[in-house]
């Protein structure tokens, strides 16, 4: 997931590796009527409201939607299989400049993670310059797989980018928001560790990104904390996909979950992940609007880019929270703290 290096987490749950025993019934919201085009204007305001319940609750919740059939599943996981079998010297062919947007592979502390990254896979032609890189005669069932997914990614990510802007009353910041958003797909596979002992396949985090869409097999592995430290394994689903909240840009009225993936067995698990992020250049600033004495800011200003380049330069120590580090609101700031300041 983008965004996960951040500060070692632990919780007094922490210690127990696998996510709760006792199944926890987590938010489960239908956009078929949306996607169909054939909702009212109460369908969307319930929708909505149900978006700000659970992201105010959980910073999470699984989305379901129409046009998920078998055979569509069965061609992108299988392409998934495909890309990742390549050989080793193939993948780290994959390389980028820019953080998380090259191949990852396998290291010391997540042993079961690899993952690669195409930048605006909604864009036309993106996904077919990445699967070309792999497969020079093109791969056709492969680039058809992922550009599916990726639109439908996409449209869920716009729908609830509006639903929240609605919901917390920033209609007039929608278009700002809209314009200066990019995207970043990632596909990503966790190796089954061949043990009933759970093992880490992805470290405990708050994703840095303004939304995170993941969808994935049916192999189990994410976990979900809870407000009260508890970890919840999050119920697998191919006909669904899963929803976290990033946490600069609500100023804390929406709760950005730390969550992981924990894995036992023999079967691999693969998941695709968008991630929509401020554009280069673009300030993200927290609005006035969500700003009081009651909710006091936060987060200063900040450029994502220049955020995620900080990041990698290591000055951030192992047990410090990232963006809090960079540019989380100090104690002393806020005694002089008023909205007029924050313009």
């Amino acid at each position: 997931m983008v965004g996960f290096l951040n500060k070692t987490h632990t919780t007094p749950n922490s210690s127990k590796n696998m996510g709760s025993e006792t199944p926890t019934k987590l938010p489960l919201i239908d956009f078929s009527k949306i996607y169909l085009n054939e909702l009212t204007p109460d369908d969307w305001n319930s929708i909505k409201t149900q978006v700000h319940e659970a992201l105010t609750e959980y910073g999470f919740f699984r989305a379901s939607m129409a046009g998920m059939s078998s055979e569509f599943q069965s061609s992108l996981f299988s392409s998934l299989d495909q890309l990742f079998s390549l050989p080793s010297e193939t993948k780290l062919k994959s390389i980028s400049d820019k953080p998380f947007h090259g191949y990852i592979g396998h290291s010391p502390t997540m042993p079961l993670y690899e993952s690669m990254a195409i930048p605006d896979a909604q864009v036309a032609g993106e996904v077919e310059a990445f699967t070309n890189f792999f497969w020079p005669h093109g791969n056709p069932v492969f680039s058809e797989s992922v550009r599916n997914i990726s639109d439908k990614l996409y449209w869920l990510d716009r729908m609830i980018r509006k639903m929240i802007m609605e919901s917390l009353r920033l209609e007039k910041h929608m278009d700002d928001h809209m314009d200066n958003t990019k995207h970043l797909l990632r596909v990503a596979k966790y190796q089954g560790p061949d043990t009933q002992e759970s093992i880490m396949g992805l470290v405990s985090h708050i994703d840095k990104t303004t939304l995170s869409i993941l969808y994935q097999n049916e192999v189990a592995g994410l976990e979900l904390e809870s407000k009260g430290g508890e970890w919840i394994r999050v119920e697998q689903s191919i006909d669904s996909f899963t929803v976290f909240v990033g946490e600069a840009w609500s100023n804390g009225l929406l709760h950005a979950p730390y969550h992981r993936v924990m894995m036992t067995g023999n079967e691999a698990r693969y998941s695709l992940g968008l991630f929509s992020v401020p554009k280069p250049g673009y300030i993200t600033k927290v609005p006035d609007e969500l700003v009081d004495e009651e909710h006091p800011l936060l987060f200063n200003p900040f450029d994502y880019d220049e955020f995620l380049k900080h990041l990698f330069t290591g000055k951030i120590g192992a047990n410090e929270d990232a963006l809090d580090a960079y540019c989380g609101v100090k104690e002393s700031e806020l005694t002089t703290y008023s909205k007029s300041e924050s313009k």
